[in-house]
């Protein structure tokens, strides 16, 4: 059996279907899993093995069988701890194969073969009866199926169908309940994920205004949760405008209803502005007197307690579908619309005298179907990458640099995706400019985008790869200013935007003799650091709460080393923080202003370890040198201080290549320095890299 694979091939800058064996999908499933990150939540285990305890106790103490439910059980750590708390029996249900596999090692070599059945089936396929799944209907009900949103991973439609299936009326619930919580605020940072902001050009002849098309303004944008380490955003990043409010609960221990629906609270804002931004998370109970809690409440509302790393679960950013300004103390009605697997949410002001008609005409409209984007930008630019295009600081380097290389005669040609660039290049006065757009979605953009700038006619788009560029396409003329940011929607790690290099080489028949190339070059900067909490998404677990789980670690080992460890991962480091240990270095260049070379560009060296720290892998991201004295960087943006902590652009993922020392959890004794061997291969497009530490 064979699976097909989309990856990103930087060199054509399109995604390709690699033919891969039918290993590959679950090797990728496995070492990209959360389950290290889980089997390291302690809040998490201490918190289900209590509940459940008291679970187990209940029953028991009714004189009655503890009999299981154990929905996604994963590794099976939550059926041991019920096995090992006094229940009878467990039923354990895990719809991953190589999971279920997986779970089957560990409850026998945990000694609970006979307490334990593992099931490897969905739980809406579950049979009960003398010939069936299960002997009879559970007890007690233990589930794991949330995700940030809680209800993303389906955990209503399988409670549902469990209740009316698998367990009996009024049976235990661990959790019991789950609450979500919202707090409205105003923030420009999240809301320049959202919209496009229009950007101020001072060109010659004044200042020129970029705005976005009308049908953006008023998109509600992309349905996906944005999920985030909330934890991370800084408080000066954001005001509250209102207190946190209880939005609406979920009791497990009672039939449960997916169908869509709403909940609607009435709020006062205890402050004046713009209300943009739901900020949102849940916590769940472990058991009916609420004294077994397990929260994601963020550090500004829960300050004194220490906060559990987690990244299987973190908060949620809402994007309201216009700005409301709300007045202190003015009544508004937030409304969190949901479907079975996602939340909605939108604000309403209270009107003077409602009466029940009034109201229930108003609880109509508050029923908004779910966000959809309508206007394309959202579906060209993704919420980072808005975030890019909004940041006034980065347009300023692309204005200052395009102004020092643009004549009165420039022909101008941009590559990159959804860039800006063109209007700049026209306003700071190009004769002409062309851009080559990679699909359909960025020339609608963009089309619009010109339209509402009337610069439809000022501006050529050229639907084309670079490699099928015809002289009619550039009306004849030779390319005298070639500009990227660059920026390509399906570039995974930082070195994929090099497909700008790519592009470049293909459109040389194009080019002036003396034509300038913005940026004029790139390098790959590298630097080892020591994170605080991001090691654990790779590091072994050992044992968990007493349990022995090593079969998964040996698992996740095996994956990462069937394709994943060799290479980097992207992370969005502003939301991981990690001191560096080593200066940033630059290992490779690559001039744009020639072809891409036929040989591959390597280098190895080593970096001196000026700090003491673990030494967990290395940080790799991209500078662009615009021109020679001017550049942007897609990774550090600087090391504030002796103890090495690092500014990451908020924008870009970074590259995060864990050394194996974390994966295999070996005691290091302190390393001195760390050698490394880059490879960027000119074929692929990728780099193969390798450290040791010294």
């Amino acid at each position: 059996m064979k699976t097909f694979c989309g990856r990103a091939n930087p060199t054509t800058g399109s995604m390709e279907w690699i033919e891969e064996g039918e290993d590959y999908d679950y090797h990728q499933e496995i070492a990209r899993s959360r389950y290290a990150d889980m089997l390291h939540d302690k809040d998490r285990n201490v918190k289900y093995y209590q509940g459940i305890r008291a679970a187990v106790s209940r029953v028991k103490e009714r004189g009655e069988k503890a009999i299981v439910l154990d929905i996604g059980t994963g590794t099976g750590l939550l059926s041991m701890m019920a096995a090992s708390a006094g229940a009878d029996f467990c039923y354990a249900i895990e719809v991953f194969k190589p999971m279920a596999n997986a779970a089957v090692k560990i409850v026998e070599k945990n000694g609970f073969s006979d307490k334990i059945k593992v099931i490897n089936k969905h739980s809406t396929e579950v049979t009960v009866g003398p010939d069936g799944d299960m002997q009879c209907r559970a007890n007690i009900l233990v589930t794991e199926l949330f995700d940030t949103e809680l209800i993303g991973e389906g955990a209503l439609p399988s409670y549902e169908h469990a209740h009316k299936f698998l367990v009996q009326e009024g049976c235990e619930a661990v959790p019991h309940k789950a609450t979500v919580y919202a707090q409205l605020v105003e923030s420009r940072r999240m809301w320049s994920w959202k919209k496009l902001f229009p950007v101020h050009v001072e060109a010659e002849d004044g200042e020129k205004i970029l705005v976005p098309p009308s049908e953006m303004e008023n998109c509600p944008g992309v349905p996906s949760v944005c999920d985030i380490q909330l934890n991370q955003m800084p408080s000066s990043d954001f005001s509250t405008l209102s207190d946190v409010v209880t939005m609406f609960s979920v009791d497990f221990s009672k039939p449960v209803q997916s169908a869509s629906t709403y909940y609607r609270v009435q709020l006062e804002p205890v402050k004046s502005g713009k209300a943009q931004i739901v900020l949102s998370w849940w916590d769940i109970d472990m058991d009916p007197s609420g004294m077994i809690n397990c929260t994601m409440a963020p550090y500004w509302v829960k300050p004194s307690s220490a906060l559990q790393w987690r990244d299987h679960w973190m908060q949620c950013v809402y994007f309201l579908p216009r700005e409301e300004p709300v007045v202190q103390g003015e009544k508004l009605y937030l409304t969190a619309c949901r479907d079975e697997y996602s939340v909605w949410y939108n604000l309403q002001r209270a009107r003077e005298g409602e009466n029940k008609a009034d109201e229930e005409e108003h609880e109509a409209d508050a029923r908004v179907e779910s966000p959809v984007c309508r206007c394309r930008a959202h579906l060209l630019w993704n919420r980072p990458r808005l975030g890019e295009l909004n940041d006034q600081n980065r347009t300023r380097q692309y204005i200052k640099s395009l102004k020092k290389v643009l004549k009165t005669d420039s022909v101008c040609l941009c590559i990159s995706d959804g860039s800006l660039l063109p209007v700049l290049a026209h306003y700071l006065g190009a004769k002409q400019v062309f851009t080559l757009e990679n699909s359909g979605v960025s020339c609608s953009v963009m089309e619009k985008f010109f339209k509402a700038n009337h610069l439809e006619d000022k501006i050529k788009i050229i639907e084309a790869r670079p490699e099928l560029l015809k002289p009619s396409h550039l009306e004849d003329k030779k390319i005298s200013v070639l500009v990227g940011e660059p920026f390509f929607t399906t570039s995974l790690l930082p070195w994929h935007n090099l497909y700008f290099w790519y592009a470049r080489t293909a459109v040389s028949a194009h080019l002036a003799s003396n034509v300038t190339v913005l940026p004029q070059s790139a390098a790959l900067h590298m630097m080892i650091v020591e994170f605080q909490d991001l090691w654990r998404i790779r590091s072994p677990c050992g044992i968990c709460e007493g349990f022995d789980v090593q079969t998964m670690d040996d698992m996740i080992k095996d994956s990462l080393n069937f394709r994943e460890s060799k290479e980097a991962e992207p992370h969005p480091l502003w939301e991981y923080p990690c001191k560096s240990l080593s200066d940033p270095r630059e290992v490779l260049t690559f001039d744009f202003t020639k072809t891409v070379p036929q040989h591959c560009l390597s280098t190895e060296g080593s970096v001196k370890l000026l700090r003491k720290g673990k030494s967990h892998g290395a940080v790799l991201w991209m500078e662009y040198h615009l021109t020679a004295d001017i550049s942007v960087s897609t990774g550090l943006m600087q090391l504030s201080n002796e103890k090495g902590n690092c500014e990451w652009n908020p924008h870009c993922k970074q590259a995060v290549y864990f050394f194996s020392s974390v994966i295999e959890s070996e005691i290091q004794s302190d390393p001195t320095a760390v050698t490394y061997a880059i490879n960027f291969d000119t074929k692929t497009g990728e780099i193969a890299m390798d450290f040791k530490l010294l």
